[in-house]
């Protein structure tokens, strides 16, 4: 068994070859990469990617990845394609081929298929001399030095730089249509990310209590409406208008300044100014503006006039604190 020294080296040496097999790919961006993003951008038709073995694993990613990004794909395994499952590669579709060697069996009996059905083909392969090299109309090379497997045969750095460059394919055509968070948010409505591109402070505040105080109430009511609505807070309203507020901070600070409140109300203690926030804002926003000032409820306002308080505890419910 190898010691625990020995599992760090071989853990960074796999981290440094399969590092080096993606920025080996920078001098591969070429001409040929630039046509396959303009090609797909103009192609009435969704881009299917097939490929056998790892590779086939890798398509299914990038798949993904160009679906969630606004370019249509569907991923088609090399080997069920040559008996039957090609009917799904319509007349317009941009079909990409991703495979190392490029000369494997099921890769040679697929691509004549595809180019008679008079499809435009993509190659991902790391050797561009290859079968389908060849016979593609642009060849993406994701050629590697060697594998991170010391032997020099588990798929490794191969597979890692085919995603790198379907990454770098994903980033290119959506960067060109101008896809971002917005529509990015119509693809992940669900999960915690879905919360973070859709949840507004709107869709928060109004489950808690509307704690307030008028400006000359006494302290006992601050302190009164403070625990009552349990945020730590009350905002000073008069005539629905934000004052000030009040916060267990200044409660504890006016404990320490005085020994003699009996007299003092609310204006006396409250903080002018405070960081408000608007409902329509995102709740993302929201986190952002509590982390930037050290603080842990925000007043949601409309203009001066209050509305609610929205607390740290809402985006952590949420999942996106």
């Amino acid at each position: 068994m190898s010691s625990e020294e020995e599992i760090k080296n071989i853990a960074k040496k796999t981290l440094e070859i399969e590092a080096s097999s993606i920025t080996g790919l920078l001098k591969y961006i070429n001409d040929d990469f630039v046509k396959t993003i303009q090609l797909i951008l103009t192609s009435k038709g969704r881009v299917v990617i097939t490929g056998i073995g790892k590779s086939a694993n890798i398509c299914q990613k990038i798949v993904a990845t160009l679906n969630s990004t606004g370019t249509p794909s569907i991923f088609m395994h090399a080997a069920d394609a040559i008996h039957g499952d090609l009917g799904n590669v319509l007349k317009d579709d941009v079909v990409i081929c991703i495979s190392k060697s490029g000369d494997t069996p099921e890769i040679k009996s697929l691509v004549p298929l595809v180019k008679s059905f008079g499809n435009s083909l993509i190659a991902i392969t790391g050797n561009p001399t290859s079968f389908l090299g060849k016979q593609s109309d642009y060849v993406l090379n994701t050629y590697v030095e060697k594998e991170a497997c010391p032997n020099n045969l588990a798929p490794t750095s191969s597979t890692t730089a085919q995603l790198a460059m379907g990454d770098a394919l994903a980033v290119c055509l959506l960067e060109s249509r101008g896809f971002d968070s917005s529509d990015f948010a119509k693809f992940h409505p669900g999960g915690a990310l879905g919360k973070k591109l859709t949840l507004k402070v709107g869709d928060l505040y109004p489950n808690n209590e509307k704690p307030e105080v008028a400006p000359n109430s006494s302290i006992k009511d601050v302190i009164v409406e403070i625990s009552s609505k349990r945020l730590g807070i009350t905002a000073v309203i008069e005539n629905n208008n934000i004052l000030g507020i009040v916060t267990d901070g200044d409660l504890r600070r006016m404990l320490e300044n005085s020994s003699d409140f009996d007299g003092l109300t609310a204006k006396d203690i409250m903080s002018i100014a405070p960081k408000t926030i608007g409902e329509n804002e995102m709740a993302t926003t929201a986190l952002t503006q509590m982390q930037n000032n050290n603080i842990t409820q925000l007043i949601v306002a409309d203009g001066n006039t209050y509305l609610g308080v929205i607390h740290l505890h809402d985006l952590l419910k949420e999942g996106i604190a």
